[in-house]
């Protein structure tokens, strides 16, 4: 029997540098955007950029780049065109245009932007009927106007009867009007879903919560397996967790609730974060934040800063965290030559460097392990022990006696 082996696209990556946004971190995000790529299963085999103060409405790149971008998809047969940031309608429709233009038989090249290709990637890896709802709702919230550039074939089919209007047209919005059925639909579902599980953590009882968050593929899975001593997924790719999981782990005596969240990711759709409202719930209604960052990263300290930033858009209130810099297995750095009068690099700090930066104002709230190979561990049990025992004292003050009796024996 002959294997048939699946189709791997091929695709071209896009971004811009702009006043805003230097080259250094232009690569960097076209770094990202190659992993989101390799996640979903596509291969990027060309990276394009172009200074522009700002994108250009109608093409997002400039004429000439777009011409460039053109001629190297036909040379190479490549299947997808993917750009840095979310395209408007407009956009996408004159992409698509100008792309797939040849003088004899036009092209199907896909056009599309990071946030569908992190919109697919959900819709892949989605496990539960939960997530599956979650993703499909802000997929179609994100597709509906651009359904246009969807049914363009459509245009070309008139319409009789003494109507000035085309039959296409009436075919989108005959579309659009199912699309907008099918999200009422599922906002309805999810509504049920979300009181179902609020009632959920609700019978959980008074249990101190704690909610493992932090940048896509920085470990949280892992640690959550070492803590909890269960088998949660991990894979080295992006949103390889999509469900909330939530574990009850036992310190010595103290009893918790321990749950693993979706990695968040610079530029993250909104349509997912108002379709994970149960999800970001979990760090809302989490009494400790257990804040996991990749220090071999070599741009971790942005994706602490978004963390942070979206935790603080997500929180009303500053809750306790424990910031734990994960994978220093990984960590590597260039130390200087001692007669190199260059100014000092973050590449040329060690990690005892590192940590007498801003890391030092984090005091005893942050620690570094590396959850692959069990290193420091222990030590991170007994901070996460000192820190939910002082809010569960304080929660029941008469168990503090029974804390005193217990480590006294």
């Amino acid at each position: 029997m002959i294997e048939i082996k699946p189709y791997i696209e091929h695709a071209v990556l896009v971004g811009l540098i702009t006043p805003n946004q230097p080259e250094e971190r232009t690569k960097e995000y076209l770094d990202e955007l190659a992993f989101l790529a390799d996640t979903h299963g596509i291969v990027p085999v060309k990276r394009f950029t172009q200074r522009l103060d700002q994108p250009n409405t109608a093409t997002y790149v400039g004429e000439g780049k777009l011409e460039e971008i053109r001629q190297y998809t036909i040379d190479h047969e490549i299947d997808v065109v993917v750009f840095d940031d979310e395209l408007s309608p407009r956009q996408i429709r004159n992409l698509e245009k100008a792309i797939n233009h040849r003088e004899k038989h036009p092209a199907n090249i896909r056009v599309i932007d990071r946030t569908i290709l992190i919109l697919e990637i959900f819709l892949q890896r989605a496990q539960t009927s939960y997530a599956k709802t979650q993703v499909e709702m802000a997929h179609l919230q994100y597709m509906l106007p651009r359904l246009t550039r969807m049914w363009s074939h459509l245009d070309r089919q008139r319409g009789g009867g003494g109507t000035n209007r085309g039959m296409g047209e009436t075919q989108i919005e005959a579309d659009k009007r199912v699309i907008g059925q099918r999200i009422a639909l599922l906002r309805e579902q999810l509504k049920t879903i979300d009181k179902q599980m609020a009632t959920q953590r609700q019978h959980r009882g008074k249990m101190v919560r704690v909610a493992l968050v932090g940048y896509t593929n920085v470990g949280k899975s892992t640690l959550m397996n070492l803590l909890s001593k269960s088998d949660v997924f991990a894979e080295n790719k992006l949103f390889a967790t999509l469900d909330t999981t939530v574990r009850k782990v036992t310190i010595e005596n103290l009893p918790f609730l321990l749950s693993d969240t979706v990695g968040f990711i610079r530029k993250l759709p909104h349509h997912l974060v108002e379709s994970f409202k149960s999800t970001l719930d979990e760090v809302r209604e989490a009494d400790l934040l257990v804040h996991v960052v990749d220090i071999s990263h070599p741009n971790f300290e942005e994706q602490y800063e978004v963390v942070e930033q979206t935790i603080a858009d997500i929180c009303k209130e500053d809750k306790p965290t424990i910031v734990v810099f994960n994978k220093v297995d990984a960590f590597a750095y260039i130390p200087k030559e001692e007669d190199d009068l260059t100014p000092i690099l973050r590449e040329n700090l060690s990690l005892e460097d590192l940590e007498k930066t801003w890391m030092a104002r984090l005091g005893e709230d942050c620690i570094f392990i590396s959850a692959k190979n069990k290193e420091n561990i222990d030590a991170l049990r007994a901070l996460m022990y000192d820190r939910i025992k002082a809010i569960h004292v304080q929660r029941y003050p008469y168990n503090d006696f029974l804390f005193q009796q217990y480590e006294n024996d």
